[in-house]
This record gives C-alpha cells, sequence and structure tokens, in this order.
C-alpha cells in the first residue's frame, strides 16, 4: 500500500492518495515512513516536469497534496524523537523553483527532532535568506531546489550571504532531487543532504559542534 500511496500522489489522485494515507497511519504506518513515501513521490513528479508531462498547475497541486497528507502525519508524530540538539534553521526553495515538497518534508522532520524552524517558503530570493539570516541568527540554512535551474540561484544565494559578512555564521545544506556532493561544491555550499534524515544528522552535528 505504501508504494500505491507513491504513484497516486505522483499521479495527482488527491482524494485516494489522502484515503490511502489515512489507512496507513490508522494501520499503525510510521508517520516518518509516509513523509518518505512523499518523499519519492515527489522525485517522480519533478522528473515528469523537466520532461515537460506536468506543469506549474500540477507541481502547485502536488504541493497541496503533500501539505494534507503531510499535516495528517505531524499530527501522529511524536514529539522529541531526539532531544538535546537543539538549534535555529532558516530553510527555503530557493528563487526561480515553485515547489515545496522536499523543504517541507525536512522542515518537519527538523521540527521533530527539536529544532527551531524559519521556513521562508518558495522562489525565496538571495536577499530574503540574507535578510532572514540577520534577524534570526540561525546555526543551519538549508536551501532546496527540485529543478536543475535551481543550482544558479543556490550559488548566487551563497555569494550574497558571503557578501552580507555572514558566512561564517552559519552552515549551508542543500537538498532536492537534482542535487548532489558535486552540485553543494560548485555553488559554496558545505554539504548535500539526500533525505530528511541525513539532513537532521548534518544539522545536529554542526551544532553540537559550535
Amino acid at each position: 500500500m505504501s508504494e500505491k500511496l507513491v504513484n497516486l500522489i505522483a499521479d495527482l489522485q488527491e482524494e485516494e492518495a489522502l484515503a490511502t494515507a489515512r489507512q496507513l497511519i490508522e494501520g499503525g504506518t510510521d508517520p516518518m515512513a509516509i513523509l518518505e513515501r512523499c518523499r519519492e513521490a515527489t522525485e517522480i513528479v519533478g522528473k515528469r516536469f523537466e520532461q515537460g508531462q506536468y506543469f506549474i498547475p500540477d507541481l502547485l497541486m502536488s504541493g497541496e497534496i503533500l501539505q494534507e497528507i503531510s499535516e495528517l502525519a505531524k499530527s501522529r508524530m511524536k514529539k522529541g524523537i531526539t532531544t538535546g540538539y537543539a538549534g535555529k534553521v532558516v530553510m527555503g526553495t530557493v528563487e526561480g523553483d515553485l515547489h515545496d515538497i522536499g523543504k517541507n518534508i525536512v522542515a518537519f522532520f527538523m521540527e521533530a527532532n527539536d529544532f527551531q524552524v524559519f521556513d521562508l517558503g518558495v522562489d525565496v530570493t538571495p536577499e530574503k535568506f540574507v535578510e532572514k539570516i540577520r534577524e534570526v541568527q540561525p546555526d543551519v540554512v538549508g536551501m532546496s531546489g527540485l529543478l536543475t535551474v535551481a543550482f544558479k540561484a543556490m550559488k548566487e544565494t551563497v555569494d550574497a550571504i558571503k557578501e552580507a559578512g555572514l558566512r561564517e555564521q552559519v552552515k549551508i545544506m542543500i537538498g532536492g532531487a537534482p542535487t548532489n556532493e558535486q552540485v553543494a561544491n560548485s555553488v559554496g555550499a558545505d554539504a548535500y543532504a539526500k533525505d530528511a534524515q541525513h539532513g537532521i544528522e548534518l544539522a545536529k552535528h554542526w551544532v553540537t559542534s559550535c
């Protein structure tokens, strides 16, 4: 049934996807496992978008489906899976990218692990990242992108953080289906998070190493 959920989300079958997610949760499935299935669906949606099969309205629809499923899963999450690693995280999908599914999943995982998350949303300009970093002084900055065109915006954001004199104050991670370690190096980030759990591990390590 978990595989069915992935396909329903990717195919934008809202009512069936929600019903399946609810059935899984009520049947005792770990809410985080359901969010992982959502992440798998986002990769399919992203590929279909880049191949011209899906368009922006489809991305927005998939985001709405995920939001509903995420809220359902989040309500069943156990707070404080791990304690003692509290820190601040600023997150956002970079400029030019409207997709927030992966970012939302990471944000939920971070909150479940006692991080204070400041979610800037989607299509976030470098200036908005800089402004928020100045305001809340986070430990970690997370930049998400589902499309390859996001790489340029990621680099511009890192450059803007450097120009603002804030680069040494934060650790920067990137994530999203097309990203990898090579991309992280090329845009000037500290690391690439392959999934939400990896992102949490990186954040914990950075915070406790300060």
